[in-house]
């Protein structure tokens, strides 16, 4: 454990850091699942619904530093062509 001040309240705002990252990838990874089980069955409507929102969550996951905005692009990016797929 830190014995300096300032050690001691880095530790602190890690401990706060990771468990907001966490709760913020979490909610990425459900939103992600959300759309491919639309897909997977099929529908169209809600799964152009869940993509509108995955892709909020995955920005906004972006803005905060919590995904590379590269991967928060690619995963998007996938999430869109495989709602696309269902239109063909």
């Amino acid at each position: 454990m830190a014995n300096h001040k300032s050690a001691i309240k880095r530790h602190r705002q890690s401990l706060k850091r990771r468990a907001r990252n966490k709760a913020i990838k979490t909610r990425v990874k459900n939103v992600i699942k959300a759309v491919r089980q639309a897909v997977e069955v099929k529908d169209t409507e809600q799964a152009t619904e869940k993509l509108k929102i995955a892709t909020s969550v995955i920005g906004k996951a972006s803005q905060k530093g919590v995904l590379h905005w590269r991967n928060a692009a690619r995963k998007i990016s996938k999430l869109t062509r495989l709602v696309n797929s269902l239109n063909k």
